[in-house]
C-alpha cells in the first residue's frame, strides 16, 4: 500500500535538503529532490500528495471503516474512556510522546518573554509534555500554566515531574466534553489554549462542547493553538477492519480512541464558535525505515484561532 502510494508522489521544489545541526524551521526544510535517494535520511517535509495517492489512501480508509462492533460494546469505550487512558499512563508513564522538539518552532506564541505575563491553558496536557516544556523555557515570573486531564493518573504523574513547578502552574482532572467545565478559571481569563493531539481522542459528537467551553475561557483576542492527526495519515491507514466507533472514528487495540481530521472539518468547527482562522494548514511528512527500507506517511493538521 505504502510503496504504490509512494510512486504516484509529487515533490515540492526547495532551497536544500541538508539541516543537520541547524534547528529546523517551520514548515521544515528538507525536501526530496531525487527519488532514488529516498533512504538518505529519516524523514522528508512538506511531501505533497497527487490524486493517485488520495485515491489510493481513501480506499483503504473505505476497507477499515465499516462498523461491526455492537452498540453496547461502543457505548463501553465511552463511558470508560477514562479508565482505557488511566491504564494506558499506568503503562507508559512520562514516557509517550515525551520529546515535543518542534512545539516553538511551531508555535513561537509559547514562547514568553523574560517578564511577560501569560496565563496559557492546556486541555488534555497528560503528563505535561508540553507544559514543562514551557515552564522549562520561560522563567517569568509572571507566567502561569493551567492543565487539565481527563485521566487523575496522568495529573498525578505530572505533579510529580521535576520541571512541574506548583507555583507557576496548576493542574486538575477535566472531563472536556461535559457541557460545563469545572475548572479553577474565570471566564474571558486565558491568553493561549493549548489543544494538542487531544480532540481526536473525544467522540466527534462532543466537539462542540469543547470548543464553546474553550471560547467562553479565553480573553479576548486570544488564541487556541491546534494540532492533531489528519486524514489519511499512517496511523489510519494501519487500522484493521473491525476497529472503526464511526466514520474516521476508531478504536486502538488499548481502549483508547482516535478520529482523523481534515481541514475544512476544523475550520468549520471552529468558525461555526465565533473563532477567526489564522492558519490552517496540513502538516504531510514522510517519514522512512532506513533499516527496513519502509516508507511512512503522516499527516497532521495545524491551525491556530483567534477569539474576536
Amino acid at each position: 500500500m505504502f510503496s504504490s502510494i509512494m510512486r504516484g508522489m509529487k515533490i515540492l521544489p526547495t532551497r536544500g535538503c541538508h539541516t543537520r545541526g541547524r534547528k529546523k524551521p517551520k514548515y521544515g526544510t528538507r525536501f526530496l529532490l531525487d527519488k532514488s535517494k529516498i533512504f538518505d535520511f529519516n524523514a522528508w517535509d512538506d511531501v505533497e500528495w497527487d490524486e493517485e495517492h488520495e485515491t489510493q489512501a481513501r480506499k483503504k480508509v473505505e476497507e477499515n471503516s465499516e462498523v461491526k462492533l455492537e452498540r453496547d460494546v461502543i457505548e463501553k469505550f465511552e463511558n470508560e474512556a477514562d479508565k482505557y487512558w488511566d491504564a494506558f499512563y499506568d503503562i507508559h508513564t512520562n514516557r509517550f510522546f515525551k520529546d515535543r522538539h518542534w512545539l516553538f518552532t511551531e508555535f513561537p506564541e509559547l514562547s514568553v518573554g523574560e517578564n511577560e505575563a501569560k496565563r496559557i491553558f492546556e486541555v488534555g496536557c497528560g503528563v505535561g509534555n508540553t507544559i514543562c516544556p514551557i515552564l522549562q523555557n520561560s522563567k517569568s515570573p509572571n507566567l502561569y500554566v493551567y492543565g487539565g486531564d481527563f485521566s487523575p493518573k496522568a495529573i498525578d504523574i505530572l505533579k510529580e515531574a521535576p520541571e512541574f513547578d506548583p507555583n507557576r502552574c496548576s493542574v486538575f482532572v477535566l472531563d472536556a466534553t461535559q457541557e460545563t467545565w469545572e475548572v479553577p478559571l474565570e471566564e474571558n481569563s486565558i491568553d493561549i489554549i493549548v489543544l494538542i493531539f487531544v480532540l481526536s481522542a473525544i467522540n466527534p459528537l462532543k466537539f462542540n462542547n469543547v470548543i464553546q467551553n474553550m471560547y467562553k475561557y479565553l480573553k479576548p483576542g486570544g488564541l487556541v493553538l491546534f494540532r492533531d492527526y489528519g486524514r489519511y495519515d499512517m496511523a489510519q491507514l494501519r487500522f484493521k477492519p473491525g476497529r472503526s466507533l464511526g466514520e474516521n472514528f476508531y478504536v486502538r487495540g488499548d481502549g483508547t480512541r482516535v478520529y482523523f481530521f481534515t481541514q475544512d472539518e476544523v475550520k468549520q468547527l471552529f468558525e461555526r464558535h465565533g473563532f477567526n482562522e489564522e492558519e490552517n494548514r496540513a502538516d504531510r511528512r514522510l517519514q522512512v525505515n532506513r533499516g527496513r527500507l519502509l516508507k511512512m506517511y503522516r499527516v497532521w493538521i495545524q491551525a491556530k484561532y483567534r477569539k474576536t
